[in-house]
């Protein structure tokens, strides 16, 4: 573990962007900095995080698209970011876990820093970001296989249009969620929020397919806008289909012909049942995962 540090920004954030890269191993790991506990990303999940999947090569995938999400996070909470020496970092790291034997992820997790006590962010904040390296899942090899089965969830999603699309800290909601019961034949939990409004599952975005059209439920009052998503709605265009993003409401469930659920780690999986309703494979899965090489 080491820590590394780099001006971030200007005007407003012209503070030190601090680096605690948990890919590193050296020397320095001894008299690393420790996560300060009034750190309001852990104090109140003030901040963003971003989840890449790497190629076998060492290449963040998709790596410019996680970027501008990011850029577009830190500027609605007040951050400002220094993308090219965050790029550059990840670039990195990504190159030090090439050639492993099972697929490998980064996650960076970006904080304001140290706050004090209270809710009103300092004016002298020095955000922090840490860095770590994981195994994909092995199971989501499985999913893209077999495909998986969705339950719909109890707990909804409250709506709140400051913070919907964002890949912000605060999770307590998806917490709450996974803590629910979930049946032997399900994977993972449809998620709908305060309305009735179909939103995502609790870890990944979803697409119902009917005919030529593929509708995806919009991200003005909740859930999260991720970087898969957008680039399987770019596929789905070329293809040929019609896509539509819009309020959803159960009836969807009804008329899908197929679904799939995507996110940046398992790249494209077909839901097969949701709840009493069953799904046919989309027979554009294999295609899509072919094309932006999601196959694990």
């Amino acid at each position: 573990m080491a820590i590394l540090t780099m001006e971030s920004g200007k005007g407003k954030a012209t503070a030190r962007l601090n680096w605690l890269d948990l890919t590193l191993e050296s020397t320095e790991s001894a008299h690393a900095q420790s996560i300060s506990p009034m750190d309001r990303g852990l104090a109140y999940g003030d901040g963003l995080f971003a989840t890449m999947a790497l190629t076998p090569t060492g290449d963040v995938a998709f790596l410019d698209t996680h970027l501008s999400r990011l850029h577009q996070g830190a500027c609605r909470l007040g951050f400002v970011l220094d993308l090219k020496d965050i790029k550059s970092r990840l670039v990195l790291a990504a190159k030090a876990q090439a050639n492993q034997q099972t697929p490998r992820g980064l996650k960076l997790l970006i904080s304001r820093g140290p706050g004090g006590r209270g809710y009103q962010a300092p004016d002298d904040a020095s955000p922090i970001a840490v860095l770590s390296a994981f195994d994909v899942p092995a199971h989501y090899r499985e999913w893209q296989r077999k495909g998986i089965c969705l339950f719909s969830s109890e707990l909804q999603l409250a709506k709140q249009p400051k913070l919907a699309g964002m890949k912000h800290l605060n999770r307590l909601e998806q917490v709450l969620i996974r803590t629910q019961q979930m049946p032997d034949w399900a994977q993972d939990f449809l998620v709908s929020d305060t309305d009735g409004a179909l939103i995502e599952a609790s870890m990944a975005n979803l697409i119902f397919i009917t005919g030529g059209t593929a509708y995806t439920p919009y991200h003005a009052f909740a859930g999260v806008s991720g970087v898969m998503r957008e680039q399987i709605i770019h596929a789905l265009l070329e293809r040929g289909y019609r896509v539509v993003a819009d309020k959803l409401d159960p009836d969807m469930l009804v008329k899908a012909q197929a679904v799939i659920m995507c996110n940046s780690l398992l790249g494209l999986v077909d839901v097969v049942r949701i709840d009493n309703f069953h799904y046919q494979v989309f027979t554009e899965s294999q295609s899509i995962r072919d094309a932006l090489e999601l196959n694990l």
